[in-house]
Parts: structure tokens; sequence; C-alpha cells
């Protein structure tokens, strides 16, 4: 018998039998090969988050416009290591969800964006707790579990104007940018522009942070799979070897090293703490905004990545998009639970997806490596903060491409996409940025006599934003909930 012929006979029986006739491999056209290399690609060009996402979330007091996750007697190593496990746990529960349950190759995580509005606007601009923004975040994931059980997707979608839904993604990559070239010492604050170029020849951080970035961008315009985490991986080995060598002083380029920790007690289980002390109009606009960025980052991801793997009808529709969506709400509403941010699909599975990835074999493989990756965790907090950031940086950019989407020879398009873009990092505040742009929509309609493309939903939520932003910007209504 050949060799092809063992592995034929191989696959068809046992545990290898079992998975092709789970997942479908016959029907989808597929190995079990080939979904394994696919998952091990997707794993490689999303784990960056394992590393980027407790930087984000967790109160770094070296960075005075974020608050974040700080836990009474815990150091900001410890809390980063802490906010590590969480991350990969609730990575993982929603890919293998995604996996078992919607069997699509789509990985899940904890998502850029909106582990930065967790930090920068809720709890930092807004005063509220880090317990309560993550009982924001639970209550998001049952909104999100409820509606996509009642199959309730369609009409949700139809109360947002679609140039805000286009312009988020963009308008969340200049945020990320923004914040990652400030970790990077490559953009400083400056009281006569707000903000200006940082001395990028002389200090040591900008200096390693420049040479990481473009080598990063260098990998990834390669197509490497991994490129950022190998980018985020080499700029921190040149920052210690650096310190090793004596050509800047200790601890300029690199942490100081703390015991990691894989007690996560002090976030699981804080939702409910924050359940306890709520302000509500508050808390809804917190809700709000996560629920509106979760819900339409994932449909777009899965509309796109689905685009790449051929799985979208006729009518350019994803089918039995509820199942992945469920998956999704099951990561946020864990997550939340867990004590991290709001959990999306990731873009990058696309990644694996053009290696071949048709089934939730894909995405189990995903999941599981996310759960191999918990040996690892004492790693991230030994990485420095400007070099974790470099991803903020790369994925911004390539965010920005979703302006192709918008009509920007309309005008009534162009002007709510636009506040929605220019909004959210000038002021620090996805809400804002989707404010702005929600605000807008039906006031340039109506100005330009297309009242019949408006909403009743459209007026309503126009209305409440403007309420709310007398209220709050009069001193009627406190920062914190």
């Amino acid at each position: 018998m050949g060799t092809s012929e063992t592995t034929d006979t191989q696959e068809k029986s046992g545990l290898f039998g079992s998975l092709a006739e789970y997942f479908g491999f016959e029907e989808h056209n597929t190995d079990l090969r080939t979904e394994v290399i696919a998952g091990l690609t997707t794993f490689l060009t999303m784990s960056y988050i394992v590393v980027v996402n407790p930087a984000i979330l967790a109160d770094n007091p070296e960075i005075p416009i974020q608050d974040g996750i700080q836990i009474a007697g815990y150091s900001y190593g410890a809390t980063m290591s802490m906010l590590a496990v969480v991350t990969i746990i609730a990575a993982a529960v929603a890919t293998l969800t995604m996996a078992l349950y919607a069997n699509r190759p789509f990985a899940q995580a904890p998502g850029l964006g909106l582990n930065a509005f967790f930090a920068f606007t809720v709890v930092g601009a807004l005063g509220i707790s880090w317990q309560t923004a993550l009982a924001a975040v639970f209550v998001e994931g049952l909104i999100f579990i409820a509606l996509t059980a009642v199959g309730a997707r369609k009409y949700v979608i139809r109360l947002f104007p679609e140039p805000v839904k286009f312009a988020v993604g963009t308008g969340i990559g200049l945020f990320l940018a923004i914040i990652g070239l400030q970790a990077m010492n490559v953009v400083v604050p400056d009281q006569a522009t707000y903000v200006t170029l940082g001395p990028v020849a002389s200090d040591p951080v900008a200096v390693l942070s420049v040479f990481g970035l473009f080598l990063t961008f260098a990998l990834y315009a390669r197509g490497i799979p991994g490129s950022i985490i190998i980018g985020i991986a080499l700029t921190t080995i040149v920052g210690y070897a650096a310190e090793w060598f004596g050509l800047v002083a200790p601890n300029t380029l690199t942490p100081q090293m703390v015991s990691a920790t894989y007690d996560i007690t002090p976030v699981a289980g804080a939702f409910l703490t924050g359940l306890g002390n709520v302000e509500a109009f508050s808390f809804a606009l917190v809700v709000f905004t996560f629920f509106f960025v979760d819900f339409f980052d994932t449909a777009g991801t899965l509309v796109g990545v689905g685009q790449v793997g051929g799985f979208l009808n006729d009518e350019g529709n994803l089918p039995d998009i509820d199942k992945p969506l469920m998956a999704d709400a099951v990561g946020t509403t864990v997550g939340g639970m867990l004590g991290t941010s709001t959990v999306t699909t990731y873009i990058e599975s696309a990644s694996g997806v053009k290696e071949g990835g048709r089934t939730g074999m894909t995405a189990l493989v995903v999941g599981l490596l996310f759960l191999v990756s918990l040996a690892f965790v004492p790693v991230a907090a030994a990485i420095p903060q400007y070099a974790s950031h470099i991803a903020l940086v790369v994925i911004g950019v390539v965010m920005l491409g979703n302006v192709v989407d918008i009509a920007w020879d309309d005008i009534t398009n162009t002007v709510p996409a636009g506040m929605t873009i220019l909004i959210m990092p000038f002021t620090f505040s996805i809400a804002y940025g989707i404010a702005a742009g929600i605000v807008s929509y039906p006031i340039v309609k109506l100005a330009a006599g297309e009242l019949e493309d408006t909403r009743p939903g459209h007026w309503a939520l126009a209305v409440a934003f403007v309420l709310y932003f007398f209220v709050r910007t009069s001193g009627l209504l406190q920062g914190n909930v």
C-alpha cells in the first residue's frame, strides 16, 4: 500500500475520520493537514493580542491619559500577567465555540479598539470604575446573545446609518495609531500644536520604536505569517541587548521584571461588583457603544473573511451568520465575567482561510494553540510598552482601507462618515466619534431634501446623544457611574 493510500485510510478511520465527519471535510473540499496549517497561520497572525491586550487594559502609571484596570496590592507587571491569562481563556472559549458550534474557520479574541475604548474612554475619560466597565461588557454580551437568538440582527443593522457603519473601522484605526505612536514616543504632547513629532533621533525608545515599526511593516508587506508578533519580539530583543551591552542605562528600554501570576481571582467575577454601582444613562451609553462597535465589526469581519473563502451566497450574505455571531456573543459574555474587554472576530482569520481553512477545524486548532500559549504568559509582562504598541500602529494603518466603502461623492455620506473618523482620534473616544456621525446623519439628510432616507430610529438616536452631551458638558452629570 502506498504512502498516500495509507494517509487516506488513516483520515477515514478513528479520530481522523471522526474529525472529518464532524467538520465536513469532504463537503468543504478540505483535509486535516490543510485545516491544521490554516489554524497555525491564523494563530500566528493574531497571537500579538496576548501581549497587546494586557498592555492596553492594565493601568500603566506612565500613561496619564489612561487608567484601565488597577488591582490593589498588585504591580503593573502582575496585573499584565493576570490579564494575559484572561485574554487567552476568553479567546480560547470564543474560538472553540466558533469551531464546535458554528463550524467556521474564524478566530476570536478581545478586540483592538474596544480594549482602547475600555481603558482610555470609559475608565480614563468618563471616570467609570473598571469593574463597572466589565459589567457593561457582560451586559452587552447578554444583549448580543438575546438578539442573535431571536434573529433580530437585520433590524439592529437598519437602525444605524450606513456611512457611520463604514467609517467606524477607519476611525478606530486612527485612534489605535495615535495611541501606539504616543507609547512609542514618536508623537508627544505640545502646548502650541497639542501633538508634535517626538525626539526620534535622540530618544532611545523612539529610535528603537521606529526601527521596530518599519521592520514589522516590511514583514507584513512580505506576507510573512506572524509578522506582527515577530516584529514585537525582535524589537524587544534589541532593547534587552542594548541594555546588556551597556548602550543605554538599565530599564531604559525594558520593564523591571516581575513574577508572573496565574491567579485571576482579582479580576474574574469583578463585573458583579460593577453591576451594584451604576448610573443608568451613562452605563447605557457605554453598553451601547460596546455593542455597536462589536456588532458591526464582527458582522463586517465575518462577511469580509467569508468573501475570501467563497462562503457568501448570491446575495452577498454569509449563510447561517447567526451561529458565528452567537459564538462572538458567548465569547464577549465570558470575557466580561473573567475580566477582559469585548471579544470579537478577527480579520486576521483571512490569513488562515487563504491557506485553505474552510471548516471549524481551523478554529479548533487556533483555540487549542491559545490554550498552549498559557505556558508563555510570563513573556507578556517582559515586553516593553513601546514594542507591544507597534501592533496598534500596524493594524491602525491596515484599518484605514475601510474608507473605500464610503460614498465620498455624496455629501450626505461624507459628513457623517468624516465626523465619525475625525472625532474618534481627536477626542480619544470611539463613542464620541460614533455619536458625531449619528447626530450629523439625519441633519444633513434633512438639509439635502432626502428625508426619506432616514428612519425614526436615526432621529431617536440623534436626539438621545444631543441630550446626553448637553447634560454631560453642562456639569449635571458627574464622571463617575
